[in-house]
């Protein structure tokens, strides 16, 4: 399991270190398709720019679909101020303050500029009621690290009202096996899924059934794997991360399997089938409810698609925040996935 953990960390700090805000993809996903392209994987590209692997299977006329997601949290440019600094528009659903202070980069025409997130009211010394001050978009602005004094210096840089602005991972692997970092949703699923299949080809493990493996590039803003699915797939499960907190299940050191989130309950068999794989490889596992949460699966199941949709995954804490997992619920969780892929149908 060593090397097993070893490989999926290897991913996840690479990964973690491509920026890939919603709507700016591009090049993560161009990333992941060399990977395994390297590897002898047939891949694809979908026309909204999300990447699809397939290993194929003995029975091609039922198949599964396994997703994970590579975009981000992120902003935009909102507005130039006169003073030079710039307004955000969020791009996710985060708190502003769990980005205040954070360095950050602007994305623009090919060029990347580096900035720092702060408060306007960011000196005690100067503004009285900084520490009451709010943290929201009117407040908040980016700190352009480039001798602009005016609007009309920071538009002599390139930079645009529209631009993507992406924020810093600071991806820490600790020798007590914690993980930390930003954009541990989803790129932590997404490593364990470019793993699974690195095992599959130089294993040559034989799958009772032809399985995708969807990188999807919009879940952050709710419509990320709900299109080019293949009219094969019966069983759909999205890989995302088990949400950490009070009156939650989940912990940093299991694979999570959700029963229920905002949308309403996941395939009760699906799930059964998950619990009774979990059990028999001696994984451990918490089942949890997500109140305020949804996947690529309950995006598909509202597009339309007659699947079975699941949900399983890392547990991380502090999500959209100062994200952490630790190794083992990373293993969990490939070991299950590797499980149920080489396990019959419901």
């Amino acid at each position: 399991m060593q090397k097993n953990n070893n490989y999926i960390v290897d991913h996840l700090k690479q990964l973690t270190s491509i920026p890939s805000p919603s709507g700016y993809t591009k090049e993560i996903m161009k990333y992941c398709e060399n990977v395994l392209r390297v590897k002898g994987v047939n891949t694809y590209m979908t026309k909204k720019g999300a990447l699809i692997a397939t290993i194929k299977g003995a029975n091609e006329e039922k198949q599964r679909m396994l997703t994970a997601h590579l975009d981000t949290l992120g902003a935009m440019v909102k507005e130039i101020k006169p003073n030079g600094k710039l307004k955000l528009s969020m791009i996710g659903g985060f708190m502003w303050n769990s980005v205040e202070g954070e360095y950050c980069t602007i994305h623009s025409n090919n060029v990347d500029y580096s900035g720092t997130i702060l408060m306007e009211q960011a000196s005690v010394h100067v503004y009285r009621n900084a520490k009451e001050e709010k943290r929201d978009d009117t407040n908040i602005e980016v700190r352009i690290d480039e001798q602009v004094e005016n609007r009309e210096d920071v538009l002599q840089l390139g930079i645009q009202v529209g631009d993507f602005v992406s924020f810093a991972p600071r991806f820490e692997h600790l020798d007590s096996g914690y993980i930390k970092s930003r954009h541990l949703d989803d790129k932590a699923s997404a490593a364990i899924l470019l793993h699974m299949l690195e095992e599959l080809i130089e294993e040559q493990i034989q799958l009772p059934y032809t399985t995708h493996f969807f990188f999807s590039n919009n879940e952050e803003i709710g419509y990320g794997a709900n299109a080019s699915i293949p009219e094969a797939v019966e069983e759909y499960v999205a890989v995302d991360m088990g949400a950490i907190g009070d009156g939650q299940a989940s912990t940093e050191y299991d694979v999570s399997i959700c029963a229920k989130d905002s949308s309403g309950p996941y395939h009760l068999e699906l799930k059964n089938q998950m619990v009774r794989l979990a059990e028999e490889n001696k994984l451990g596992y918490k089942i949890d409810i997500y109140p305020f949460y949804g996947s690529d699966a309950s995006a598909a199941i509202r597009a339309g698609f007659d699947i079975k949709h699941g949900l399983v995954g890392p547990g991380i804490d502090a999500s959209h925040s100062f994200e952490r997992t630790h190794s083992d619920s990373l293993i969990h969780t490939f070991r299950l996935l590797m499980s149920y892929i080489q396990s019959s149908m419901i």
